[in-house]
């Protein structure tokens, strides 16, 4: 077996749920070629489809024996790291809290603070479960050791690619159900429900866009001031665990309500629509019956297709639950007030004073504030890469393999033990484990056309 990198010592990573796609099990392949152990648990069909290295276990027991069987893979493979994504998943809950009795670390990835060109891992937790204080003068002594801003090599992402490999996975799960009889979805809902909102909207987006476009001009041309409002999934865990409010219907009623009262008589309040959203959840139709219950329907207007960067430079203020969207009006010097658990949300760089008198009294960031905010963040918190290209996959690994070296290095290390050989604890069907190799030369094909 090869040998750790100088100054790291062997640790034995455990890998949960990631995104969908090959980037754990690339990040895996890298850290086992490193001499690490590597170990997986797949909880679906879909999991297991997508990870191409020997010695996965299959989880096919239920919620309740979760926990014991975790616990006792934690403790029989000397795990001192679990790498997962999205920390508020409710095996990934277990998952930590495990990990903190143990005195194991865990590298939590998640789609980047910073988009469009990094993705998140961070150790503990993301927003709100983030070990990283809300102090604007911490963020300055700390940035006295950090470097100046890079804004990283641009990374596309092909929605080619996203989108296949989302179906893939999602329709894996569905045949493979028998397997894992007990797995439910970290969703509110099935996928295959949102499928078909999706589908249902299609053929209306010519038209859509046509109406956006036509708004945003007349946004942009005219004097008239207005805030922002980037809505969020529904289904998105920043909004149910991250929040107050838990879904976005209870978000755009307060939002809207404190417009109606507080804002200038003469401003309009823009709600965006995430670019991601399928309709399955009409929040264009909760925003219309909210305006005009509160006496303001034609000083609301609700835009499908995202956030165009002109639109939030432009902006009297932005209105956040906790979207990253917040960063970019921030980059913007946009005044901006968070409703949510957001890792911005601090003095200096967000209305600290309550939404009411954001409409009249928001003041932008603090630029300094934000530049030491920024490059800390990207320093301790940030790989540039993203899981959905080709060569945002290959940025990634390198970046999170450097970034996990490095806690090898600085993390105490418990004492271990001796290691089954990853064959002993190999199980499925050839076929299956042959799958993921070819998933990966598929998709990489793919790629290479659709860039």
């Amino acid at each position: 077996m090869p040998e750790p990198v100088p100054g790291a010592s062997r640790r034995n990573y455990l890998f949960l749920q990631g995104p969908i796609g090959t980037f754990f099990s690339r990040l895996a392949a890298r850290l086992r070629g490193q001499g690490h152990g590597v170990h997986r648990i797949n909880l679906n069909g879909g999991d297991r489809i997508f990870w191409n290295l020997p010695g996965a276990l299959d989880f096919r027991g239920t919620v309740e024996q979760w926990a014991e069987f975790l616990n006792d893979q934690l403790l029989r493979r000397d795990i001192t790291d679990i790498v997962l994504f999205g920390d508020c998943r409710p095996p990934h809950r277990t998952a930590t809290r495990l990990a903190r009795r143990h005195g194991i670390r865990v590298h939590v990835f998640e789609e980047g603070y910073l988009r469009p060109n990094w993705v998140t891992l961070e150790s503990g937790g993301v927003n709100r479960n983030s070990l990283m204080p809300r102090d604007p003068e911490w963020f300055k002594s700390a940035a006295d050791q950090v470097g100046h801003w890079d804004s990283g090599v641009p990374v596309l992402s092909s929605f080619v690619r996203r989108a296949a490999e989302d179906v893939l996975y999602n329709l894996t799960i569905v045949f493979t159900a028998w397997r894992y009889p007990a797995y439910r979805t970290h969703k509110p809902w099935h996928p295959l429900v949102e499928y078909a909102a999706g589908a249902k909207r299609f053929p209306m987006k010519p038209w859509s866009k046509r109406r956006k476009l036509a708004l945003l001009q007349q946004i942009l041309g005219s004097a008239q001031p207005y805030y922002l409002f980037p809505l969020q999934l529904d289904a998105d865990s920043q909004i149910r665990f991250h929040s107050p409010f838990g879904r976005m219907a209870p978000a755009i009623k307060k939002v809207i309500d404190s417009f109606a009262n507080s804002a200038p008589a003469d401003a309009l309040l823009v709600i965006t629509e995430h670019p991601l959203d399928t309709g399955l959840v009409e929040l264009g139709r909760i925003t219309r019956e909210c305006a005009a219950a509160a006496g303001v329907a034609e000083r609301v207007v609700y835009l499908q297709g995202g956030s165009p960067d002109e639109l939030v430079r432009g902006s009297a203020g932005v209105v956040t639950v906790n979207s990253t969207m917040g960063i970019l009006a921030l980059t913007f010097g946009v005044p901006v007030v968070a409703l949510g658990h957001a890792i911005y949300d601090m003095p200096g760089l967000t209305f600290q004073h309550g939404l009411d008198d954001f409409w009249s009294r928001g003041t932008s960031p603090d630029a300094a504030a934000f530049d030491a905010f920024r490059r800390v963040v990207a320093s301790r918190t940030q790989v540039n890469g993203g899981f959905y290209s080709h060569m945002g996959l290959e940025l990634a690994v390198a970046g999170s393999l450097a970034r996990l070296e490095m806690a090898a290095k600085d993390y105490p290390v418990r004492a271990l033990s001796a290691i089954a050989a990853d064959d002993d604890i190999r199980s499925g069907e050839r076929a299956v484990e042959l799958m993921p190799g070819l998933v990966t030369q598929v998709w990489d094909d793919v790629e290479a056309i659709s860039e």
